[in-house]
């Protein structure tokens, strides 16, 4: 069993910034390919961006290219995401997710469904 527990969110003005964490617990996340999802009222939980295990790989989906940047401290059991020059269509609950991956090293996971652990989420509003 894994426990991830995001921190971070809170109220910014646009163009501000803010840095999300997720830490985990009861096992090491070396193992897990690493995922941000965000879900707005009435939309479905998207892929913000995510990380491989070896870090080689990365994705951000196109609305936060060059603003998000996603990273891991395997050390600390740590995953962040650093949000830059944000804008109000990034309000959303931002969640954390695990995806086991043992044998690849290298693979992102691009779906909810594919990941077996969640946070319970962290509030982020961004005011015009």
């Amino acid at each position: 069993q894994v426990q991830l527990v995001e921190s971070g969110g809170g109220l910014v003005q646009a163009g501000g910034s803010l840095r999300l964490s997720c830490d985990a617990s009861g096992r090491t996340l070396t193992l897990y390919s690493m995922g941000w999802f965000r879900q707005a009222p009435g939309k479905e939980r998207e892929l913000v961006a995510a990380v491989s295990r070896n870090t080689d790989n990365r994705y951000y989906v196109d609305s936060v290219k060059g603003r998000f940047t996603i990273s891991r401290d395997n050390a600390k059991n740590t995953v962040y995401l650093q949000m830059n020059r944000m804008k109000p269509e990034d309000t959303a609950v931002y969640y954390c997710g695990a995806a086991i991956s043992p044998l690849d090293t290298g693979r992102i996971y691009y779906t909810w469904r594919e990941y077996n652990y969640w946070g319970q989420g962290t509030q982020v509003t961004v005011s015009s």
